[in-house]
């Protein structure tokens, strides 16, 4: 059973903790979830065990993780969403969302990446959020407008190997 920290309409944020390995494959695990993460698509195991690792450290050491997302009303695992830690700067994160296929197109990334803007400004004080995308994958874009997030050019993501389009939020 997870405790939660913020809840939406219909979304309840948790934390990773070492106990959600099975969870972290889950979504990981998934190659339509990865396919945009990283060069290969695809996680192998001791890669989610990493990536479940840094989650929990980032929480440990920055108060933020891209948090686990539930369905409130089901109970069900949707996925991910929380910032990271961006550029060395203090007050400043990158906002990511990862999410299961099922949840795809019903709000659900919208939602929770007001949620985690609206937790960076109250209680973390963020000055900046940060947001960058796989090149193809064109839903980050439009959270990225819908947010009012401006485009600031494209970096250079180590994981996939490829330039990413970025963007920044001022608050």
């Amino acid at each position: 059973m997870h405790s939660y920290f913020m809840c939406t309409k219909r979304i309840s944020f948790s934390k990773w903790t070492v106990s959600d390995l099975n969870l972290a494959t889950e979504l990981w695990g998934d190659k339509e979830v990865t396919r945009f993460i990283y060069a290969s698509g695809e996680f192998t195991a001791q890669d989610i065990q990493r990536r479940l690792q840094t989650e929990i450290e980032n929480e440990k050491n920055y108060g933020v993780q891209y948090w686990p997302i539930f369905n409130i009303e089901s109970g069900e695992f949707i996925g991910c969403c929380g910032l990271r830690p961006c550029r060395d700067e203090k007050l400043v994160y990158e906002i990511g969302c990862h999410l299961h296929k099922k949840y795809w197109g019903k709000g659900y990334a919208s939602e929770a990446v007001q949620a985690v803007i609206q937790y960076g400004t109250s209680a973390l004080k963020a000055t900046k959020i940060c947001l960058g995308h796989h090149p193809k994958n064109a839903v980050p874009k439009k959270l990225a407008i819908k947010f009012r997030f401006r485009y600031i050019g494209d970096e250079f993501y180590e994981p996939t190997g490829l330039y990413h389009p970025t963007y920044e939020l001022i608050l």
